[in-house]
């Protein structure tokens, strides 16, 4: 009962009850990323194709990948499951946003973390207009 009340009422933690009548309906799987994120497409006839992700957890965009970003936002149409897209080997593996989490870089002296900011060394002089 209280994973359908969260369904039913709540958009940030997983599909809504309405998004998984329409997944079920209308809803063409394309494929699924490193995260575990299941991303649809749908003919919508007045509307023309419609794209969709359902997140695995909590609903994030930052967490999709570049290869489904391009899908997703229409910038190509074919989703990198067809298009055979693999990173390249300089890249660095993909990461969502950390801001406001655990992992977010806090520099010395922010009041976030035990740290104290270096002391000034004096080498820094203030412009003042008249000089």
């Amino acid at each position: 009962m209280k994973q359908f009340l969260l369904r039913l009422f709540t958009w940030w933690q997983d599909q809504t009850f309405g998004t998984m009548l329409f997944t079920a309906r209308k809803g063409q799987r394309v494929g699924e990323d490193d995260f575990g994120n299941v991303y649809y497409r749908a003919d919508v006839p007045p509307l023309g194709e419609r794209r969709w992700v359902i997140y695995n957890g909590e609903a994030d965009a930052s967490k999709i990948p570049p290869g489904w970003h391009g899908w997703i936002h229409k910038k190509t149409d074919t989703p990198p499951t067809e298009d055979g897209y693999v990173t390249k080997p300089w890249e660095r593996p993909h990461q969502p946003n950390l801001t406001g989490g655990p992992g977010a870089y806090r520099p010395d002296g922010s009041i976030l973390t035990p740290a104290k900011r270096p002391a000034a060394t004096g080498d820094y002089e203030a412009w003042s207009p008249g000089d």
